[in-house]
């Protein structure tokens, strides 16, 4: 499942990475933002439940991106100007994203077993690190402290590298790219 929404979170980042750099226009982005949001906030509940091994920590990623993308929606088909809500909102995605960077890089607890509660994956926790990245431009931009083309490029290059990349070398071959 979390496959087929990193896939499907690739087709928001694209098209919104594309307009920042000017080419595109708001209302489908926004259409797709809400469209994309509610699809991973699904995926995120179902992969919660034990019909997908009952994967709490993969949820806690997915739920409050489809909470953003949800809120990137709103904003772009109701015209809000004022952005500082969504940078906020960021700004906690960043702090989310932290969290599961370390838990990927060190595996966080361990279980009487002598296993770890999270599989460590240094590929994982470098991608949480570099999303967490993204979130604190978002915010930067909400404040106008970045450009918003810089926002575009990272938006383009991580969908490609870090969602279309990993989720094909997986669904392809059985392992992550590097």
């Amino acid at each position: 499942m979390t496959l087929v929404l990193l896939a499907t979170i690739a087709m928001l980042w694209f098209p919104i990475g594309m307009f920042y750099l000017g080419h595109g226009e708001g209302r489908t982005c926004g259409f797709i933002a809400g469209v994309v949001g509610v699809t991973v906030i699904a995926g995120g509940l179902m992969q919660a439940t034990p019909m997908f091994g009952s994967d709490a920590f993969t949820a806690t990623l997915l739920i409050p991106f489809g909470v953003v993308y949800c809120t990137i929606c709103y904003i772009i088909l109701s015209g809000v100007e004022d952005l500082r809500s969504l940078g906020w909102l960021c700004i906690m995605m960043t702090v989310i994203l932290a969290i599961a960077s370390y838990f990927f890089f060190t595996g966080a607890g361990v279980k009487p077993d002598g296993t770890t509660f999270i599989g460590i994956s240094n590929f994982f926790g470098a991608a949480m690190g570099i999303f967490a990245i993204l979130t604190i431009t978002i915010w930067m931009v909400t404040y106008g402290k970045a450009s918003a083309k810089l926002l575009g490029w990272m938006l383009v290059i991580l969908s490609l590298v870090g969602l279309i990349l990993p989720t094909y070398s997986l669904l392809g071959y059985g392992k992550l790219p590097f």
